[in-house]
């Protein structure tokens, strides 16, 4: 099993976050990513470096890119590589001396994947930011969150992990696909802001539509409804609710004692999904998270418990699919998504 991208090499310039991640979904699927780490990097973080999902399935080595001697050895390694992903500030990689004007004389055929937050060029390009930073400025950030209440960013997961490094997978694949096919090598600009901005393609198609209203926690999706929406059990812990469709919240009023009830048979009225939500929240809250399982797994509701990490793992659907994974002591998620003729190898951790 050695996965779809065999026989594609990868030099990743060692970062955090994003890089590393892209790195992660190429090695996963059979790439031959090759990391430069900085001198000392193995033994600075010891067994902590080792157990990073992100940095799984790497070759690694250490080189000192303020030595010339490391800059030609990098040379060296891109003459025979596919291509070359990098998380520097911009300009940084031209004032190493790899810029793409050296590299592609190099070897022409070469991807560069650049990784930023702001992007190679724009007012914003050489300045410092985080995820969070990002996509408040995609207008991403705006959307999530609950009525009248500031916005609530999802961990970093739009930014530097789906706006950014699987964005830049994605964009290393297609221009190795691109070279391969008689093309050139290219430089890819991949940046967290246009990233998270087009994750929200279908948030700016319901605006652009008149579908949506540019504020948080009154729309279809944003928990402004009560069909769509996360609710606490007598437990303490939660459950998800996504009956969108007018069958599936059929099923949901079922389930509930509600088919009868006129008020709940506006589902699609937005002057009562406020009152509904209400009463929704009070009806959840009279049985467990278990309960509420037991009446509703198995049906087209579209329900789910919340889970915790630690949960997450041993939920029979994720076991029977192996969605997750135990390798050198670590659970982590499984590579996705899946090959049926080219399945990705078992993962291994750094130093394995």
């Amino acid at each position: 099993m050695a996965g779809v991208l065999q026989g594609v090499t990868v030099i990743e310039l060692a970062g955090i976050g994003p890089g590393p991640f892209c790195g992660m979904m190429l090695a996963d699927h059979g790439a031959r990513v090759i990391r430069v780490e900085r001198p000392g990097t193995s033994s600075r973080f010891g067994d902590s470096g080792n157990r990073d999902i992100l940095n799984r399935n790497r070759e690694r080595i250490e080189l000192d890119l303020k030595d010339p001697a490391a800059i030609e050895q990098i040379k060296e390694l891109v003459k025979t590589a596919d291509a070359l992903i990098e998380g520097y500030r911009p300009g940084v990689l031209e004032r190493l001396g790899l810029g793409p004007e050296v590299l592609h004389a190099v070897n022409p055929q070469l991807v560069i994947g650049r990784m930023t937050g702001w992007g190679q060029e724009g007012p914003m390009a050489p300045l410092a930011g985080h995820d969070i930073n990002y996509i408040a400025l995609s207008g991403a950030l705006h959307s999530y969150g609950r009525k009248g209440e500031k916005p609530s960013f999802p961990v970093n997961a739009v930014g530097d992990f789906g706006g950014g490094g699987m964005m830049l997978a994605f964009g290393v694949v297609a221009g190795v696909l691109h070279a391969r096919s008689g093309g050139k090598g290219q430089v890819v600009d991949c940046a967290m802001v246009d990233g998270a901005a087009i994750l929200s393609a279908m948030t700016y198609t319901f605006l652009g539509n008149g579908q949506w209203k540019d504020e948080r926690g009154v729309n279809l999706l944003d928990s402004g409804t009560h069909f769509y929406e996360t609710y606490e059990t007598k437990d303490g812990k939660w459950i998800s609710l996504g009956s969108i469709e007018p069958q599936f919240y059929a099923l949901l009023m079922e389930k509930t004692g509600l088919k009868d009830d006129a008020d709940f048979a506006q589902q699609m009225n937005p002057a009562k999904w406020d009152e509904l939500k209400e009463r929704m929240t009070a009806l959840i809250l009279t049985k467990t998270r278990d309960e509420w399982c037991a009446i509703m797994d198995g049906t087209d509701i579209c329900f789910a418990p919340v889970l915790s990490l630690k949960e997450a793992p041993k939920h029979p659907h994720n076991v029977v699919r192996g969605t997750f994974i135990e390798e050198g002591g670590m659970v982590q998620p499984a590579p996705a998504p899946r090959f049926s003729a080219t399945p990705a190898p078992a993962p291994k951790l750094a130093g394995r």
